[in-house]
């Protein structure tokens, strides 16, 4: 049942794909912002995704995030998301970022319910 309170956590180690320099955000060779906030996203979709009615998945609509400390190669990121609101279609969410126990990066990440056959017939 989709309900407040629903959590999951992704995690990814940082590489030179995941990089500033990589990504074009920056010029060092950290975690980019992008690719933070792109994991905060896969915690919030992956959070609802089992409660979801058939033949339907979420989509991103609204993200905002701080990105507080840098992340070198090698280092082990998670982040949490956590369902906070739910208004018809759309859910909401807290999601934070960590290197182990830093908080590295948080903010809200609002996403839409969507029907995946209706959805993807309006990309053509």
């Amino acid at each position: 049942m989709l309900e407040i309170g629903l959590k999951h956590t992704s995690e990814l180690t940082v590489n030179e794909e995941l990089t500033a320099i990589h990504l074009g955000s920056g010029d060092m060779p950290v975690l980019a912002t992008p690719a933070m906030m792109a994991l905060m996203e896969n915690a919030a979709m992956l959070a609802v995704a089992n409660e979801l009615p058939e033949g339907c998945t979420t989509v991103g609509g609204y993200i905002e995030s701080s990105h507080l400390k840098p992340s070198k190669l090698g280092d082990k990121i998670h982040a949490v998301a956590e369902v906070t609101n739910i208004k018809g279609r759309k859910i909401e969410f807290k999601v934070k970022a960590f290197s182990g126990e830093d908080l590295i990066g948080e903010g809200t990440h609002i996403r839409f319910i969507v029907d995946r056959e209706k959805f993807c017939a309006s990309c053509n």
